[in-house]
């Protein structure tokens, strides 16, 4: 499909299973291996040490149990750990594990999530992979945890540790003698490692996990209660806003400081090379300050931004490294017929509800940070890198954002505020970025093009398939100080780490590339650039969101060209059972088939075609050990935890449309953005629960071929990739201006329904550390 397929990197194969990713590395002829190699987060490598590798989740890196569950004299159980609430009820989800194996009442448990000096080191909270990850880790050490305090409570009542009963951290003997975890301390030490085995209950038994617990995230965002990190509000705070470059490369030649700092509140202003700072005691001080200042700065021309035409073209020129990620091509039968598309996606920004924040303090010697970031310990190691630090006197802990469905800005506003922290001792610095600083500065997603050829027999099968995509890493976390704005902008700048290609069967750019669907024949290729003209990282789904728009809205055209209803078209080539099994798969097939004439919706999730993240066969299968199954991810997550999931990935999508809050490079190139041009999604633009919409089927007479569903608007027949949308991202979909106003209306009174029921808030500071 490209001149440059001839330049592959074979050896990109190797990573590329059916299941979980395992390599071991052996230093001796004849020894066994002393460390595996696994994938944690976004594709990121780690090492684990050979006695661990059995372990469930997180243990493996985290194999202390007292790293996550730990009870004091009091009989206080408290519960940790590294992953973070987003928004998905992962903290409701995560506590039920917890109090399911532990038999206690989750309002038994003190929860708290990430913070680099209590919970463990769980890397980031992102690729589907907490309750894999953490709620497998937490599901055997609570296990090991109660397993040995019975055998405890045994040895000192002398009775069969099988007729003990556990509730509410309470161990009962049948004469009714008991003692609780409290009690048991002494005779019990949980600073060990874990080991393999667990006493899990048996599923049948389960009592919390399931359920449809209440989310304990909920009733502060209903009521207004202050919990996001743009709420904290800690004595003798002090406000500060940062002036950023006006382009990428831009220097710093001179600013006028002086009146600035005799403006009324100002306490500092912090320069560094081209990071520049003011600081005030009120918040609105510190806007009218750091406005003078960004007047009163003299800055260079900088590097352009890529012209919106050129973005497709530039992308393909500078991919330098071609990995293979499949490869089991044949020769092409004679008479086959051949159809070929290319799609494309542009840059697209986060265009979150509220810009990035933090606050930091000095004190003591430590410095504390209290951030949004999706990854604590990151962050943690990255600004001990900047301000040279030892990690032991930085703390990160996480609070909620206003949103994150990606690497957003949280980590470099952060930055920002420890810098100013350090330089400022003894006061809590709040930063919060302006909104053209975020529109401008924050990680876009990457563009990406694809190109998909496919060749069918006459009988309609798909006999060849050769995919080739062009995009990045869609990974820019933070693994060194250099991936920190304000790093970067220091008068001895920090220089970011190089961008490598994520691996499978993760996947960034080229996450699901690889369809689902039986393939005879199949050729992947991933093209891929590690640098870009904008600043880029992860957004949703990473790569994986346009993977499966082209080869969806191909497997549409392939059904056109072949006379066959698109549904029967992808079940013919689907041996996958769960996709097989689908509900909402059966059911559009049961309603082709009952009333092919009645003009039935075609909704299409194409999301589902595809293999989701969080509930791979691999992934499952830790949750909960051998025992379990497959089956023990769904059944740990509860109904509520799944429909919060799938909807929150659906909900993010139309960020990704047309809508104004997205409009690629336009935005950007504007001279100066404000906020009151930065329109956001209302809830009237949101979309049913049938986000991705395909076109309806009209009647047709008996001779005539089908008209098929595709995505946009479209033709079928020979001329079927005529008029098809094949730009990505799908756009949501327009309601009349009528529905709007109703919509409005119908969301008001809800809200107002609401807080006449909610007891009335009181707002109080959220309290520091």
């Amino acid at each position: 499909m490209s001149g440059d397929d001839g330049d592959i990197d074979p050896g990109r194969r190797a990573f590329l299973v059916s299941g979980s990713l395992v390599v071991g590395f052996t230093l001796l002829p004849g020894r066994k291996a002393m460390a595996q190699t696994v994938l944690d987060d976004e594709g990121a490598a780690v090492q684990v040490a050979r006695q661990y590798q059995a372990l469930a989740g997180s243990l493996k890196t985290n194999p202390y149990l007292d790293a996550w569950i730990r009870i004091a004299p009091d009989n206080q159980v408290t519960v940790y750990t590294g992953k973070v609430e987003l928004g998905t009820g992962v903290r409701t989800a995560l506590l039920q594990v917890a109090a399911e194996e532990l038999q206690m009442a989750p309002a038994l448990i003190t929860f708290l999530t990430a913070d680099t000096g209590r919970s463990p080191d769980e890397g980031l909270t992102a690729g589907s992979h907490t309750m894999a990850d953490s709620g497998s880790a937490l599901l055997n050490a609570a296990a090991q945890v109660r397993g040995l305090l019975t055998d405890a409570a045994a040895r000192q009542l002398r009775v069969d540790a099988a007729s003990l009963s556990v509730g509410n951290a309470r161990i009962t003997a049948r004469d009714g003698r008991s003692l609780s975890f409290g009690e048991l301390l002494p005779a019990v030490n949980l600073h060990r490692a874990a080991t393999p085995a667990s006493p899990l209950r048996d599923p049948k038994s389960f009592s919390v996990i399931g359920t449809s617990m209440p989310r304990l995230d909920i009733p502060g965002k209903v009521t207004g209660k202050p919990g996001y990190v743009q709420d904290l509000a800690m004595p003798g705070m002090v406000h500060a806003r940062v002036v950023l470059p006006p382009a990428y490369d831009a220097a710093l030649l001179s600013v006028d400081e002086a009146t600035v700092k005799s403006m009324p509140g100002v306490i500092a202003v912090v320069r560094d090379g081209n990071l520049l700072a003011v600081v005030a005691r009120g918040e609105w001080q510190a806007v009218l300050a750091q406005r003078a200042l960004g007047a009163a700065c003299r800055w260079s021309k900088g590097r352009p931004l890529p012209r919106p035409a050129d973005v497709i073209a530039q992308l393909k020129q500078i991919s330098t490294q071609h990995i293979e990620i499949a490869n089991t091509r044949g020769a092409v039968p004679a008479g086959a017929r051949t159809l070929a598309a290319t799609y494309s996606k542009h840059y697209l920004m986060h265009g979150s509800i509220g810009p990035s924040c933090a606050v930091a303090q000095m004190q003591d010697g430590v410095l504390t940070v209290w951030t949004h970031s999706q990854g604590v310990y990151p962050l943690r190691d990255g600004l001990a890198e900047m301000l040279s630090m030892p990690k032991d006197k930085l703390r990160c802990i996480h609070m909620d954002g206003s949103g994150c469905y990606g690497h957003n800005g949280a980590d470099d506003a952060a930055a920002h505020a420890a810098y100013l922290a350090r330089a400022l001792p003894a006061q809590p610095v709040r930063v919060q970025w302006m909104r053209d600083q975020e529109n401008l500065w924050d990680h876009y997603t990457p563009p990406m093009v694809t190109e998909v050829k496919a060749s069918l027999d006459a009988g309609g099968h798909i006999v060849d398939w050769d995919y080739a995509l062009w995009s990045s890493s869609h990974n820019e976390r933070v693994v060194n100080a250099g991936r920190l704005l304000p790093a970067t902008q220091l008068a001895r700048p920090f220089v970011p780490a190089p961008s490598v290609p994520m691996l499978q069967p993760e996947g960034g750019g080229d996450r699901n590339a690889i369809p689902l669907y039986q393939l005879p024949a199949s050729h992947i290729v991933n093209h891929f650039s590690p640098t870009m003209p904008l600043r880029t990282s992860a957004m949703r789904s990473l790569g994986a969101h346009m993977n499966v728009f082209s080869i969806e809205s191909f497997m549409d055209e392939l059904a056109a060209a072949a006379s066959t209803d698109p549904v029967a078209f992808r079940l013919r080539h689907m041996k996958d059972q769960r996709a097989r099994r689908d509900p909402a798969r059966r059911g559009q097939v049961r309603l082709a088939q009952a009333r092919p004439q009645a003009r039935p919706r075609r909704r299409l999730r194409v999301r589902q075609v595809q293999e989701p993240d969080g509930l791979r066969g691999d992934r499952a299968g830790d949750f909960g050990g051998a025992r379990h199954g497959p089956g023990a991810s769904r059944a740990c997550r509860g109904g509520r935890r799944l429909r919060a999931d799938r909807q929150s990935g659906w909900r993010a999508q139309p960020d990704r449309g047309r809508h104004p809050a997205v409009r690629e490079l336009d935005a950007v190139r504007a001279a100066a953005l404000r906020h009151q041009r930065h329109r956001q999604l209302r809830l009237e633009h949101l979309p049913d629960h049938a986000l991705f919409r395909r076109a309806h089927h009209h009647q047709r007479a008996p001779d005539r071929p089908p008209r098929h569903a595709v995505p946009g608007r479209g033709r079928s027949g020979d001329g079927a990739h005529r008029g098809r949308h094949r730009q990505c991202p799908v756009r949501c979909h327009r309601q009349a201006p009528a529905r709007h106003a109703a919509g409005r209306r119908a969301a008001a009174q809800g809200n107002r329904a609401i807080a006449r029921s909610l007891p009335r808030p009181v707002h109080q500071p959220v309290p520091g550390p």
